[in-house]
């Protein structure tokens, strides 16, 4: 079996079907649920970073709304693949001015990632949510509202989804872990909490690759299997760092980038986590995170990143002296 292909069958073993299943947006899910019990809603706006659960809460809602007959009554497009606006004045508008099947008077269109159509095709999709209201709601979905002209916000119940904490991805692995018969330590979750970083894409992702090695999940097949640093390395080369170590540093610090396959922008991430548990005065952490920003900076506008990274350990042993 191709290894998408198992993905995707993996996935969608464990995906929510109904509005009690998922886990975490409480709010947001008794909002859009109330909706659906009238079988009456607005057009919808789903706002929030990804692997948080907006494309599960649509189809759960085409899915409650329509019963057996939702693949016909609902129109999943990706945005970023068809972002001109030959897509919406085309297809959308084929299929808005379609009446729905069943006894719920509307059809909904899911435009996923929308914040990557063009301003022209936002202003033509518009103009269709206005004037096909009768036969068609629509849920657009993205990372940035901001990116969403005013027009459309306007004509749009916003929702703004944010990540799972610990609790709720707790949850779900306790899920997933049941119904593939895996074993976890407590110190193994923890780190598939860290690394999937509210996200429940990339933790049912790192899940599957730990599950396709051992049945056993330790915690140093999470990191490998995430391609992430463990904290206490990066921490270990902090404190080195700031106790004047600075060739010490520097060779563990490229040891771990070569180890795990890690960018200059990867590791000045896990820095910028570790610093607040650093044994320094809070001055100084925040001069190192100032450091970190400009290093950072730098990096993306073309610098290497291997100078910049030595350039940055020696700015923390100045900083802590």
């Amino acid at each position: 079996m191709p290894e998408d292909l198992a993905e995707a069958i993996w996935t969608e073993k464990y995906r929510p079907r109904s509005f009690d299943d998922i886990v975490g947006q409480k709010e947001i899910v008794s909002r859009v649920k109330s909706f659906v019990r009238q079988r009456n809603m607005p057009h919808l706006l789903f706002s929030g970073p990804a692997g948080t659960g907006k494309t599960t809460l649509a189809i759960v809602t085409a899915k409650t709304l329509f019963g057996e007959a939702w693949h016909a009554n609902f129109l999943e497009l990706n945005a970023s693949d068809e972002r001109g606006i030959d897509v919406i004045r085309v297809k959308v508008k084929d299929f808005a001015r379609t009446r729905a099947i069943g006894n719920v008077p509307f059809r909904i269109i899911y435009l996923d990632e929308s914040d990557a159509l063009t301003r022209e095709a936002q202003q033509a999709l518009r103009r269709t949510m206005e004037n096909y209201t009768r036969t068609t709601r629509f849920i657009l979905s993205c990372n940035y509202s901001t990116k969403i002209i005013d027009p459309i916000q306007s004509r749009c119940a916003v929702f703004r989804f944010t990540k799972l904490g610990k609790d709720d991805l707790a949850k779900i692995i306790e899920r997933i872990a049941k119904g593939e018969d895996l074993v976890f330590d407590e110190k193994a979750k923890e780190a598939l909490v860290e690394v999937s970083e509210g996200d429940v894409r990339r933790l049912t992702n790192v899940m599957q690759g730990a599950a396709a090695v051992a049945k056993k999940i330790t915690t140093a097949m999470i990191y490998s299997v995430a391609a992430t640093a463990k904290p206490q390395e990066i921490r270990l080369v902090l404190e080195l760092a700031t106790s004047k170590k600075f060739l010490d540093a520097r060779n563990k610090l490229f040891s771990v980038m070569q180890e795990f396959g890690l960018s200059g922008l990867d590791i000045i991430k896990y820095i910028q986590r570790e610093i607040p548990g650093l044994k320094l005065p809070d001055r100084k952490k925040m001069q190192l995170i100032e450091a970190c920003g400009e290093t950072e900076f730098r990096m993306v506008e073309g610098s290497d990143e291997f100078i910049q990274l030595e350039a940055l350990l020696a700015k923390f042993a100045i900083i802590a002296e």
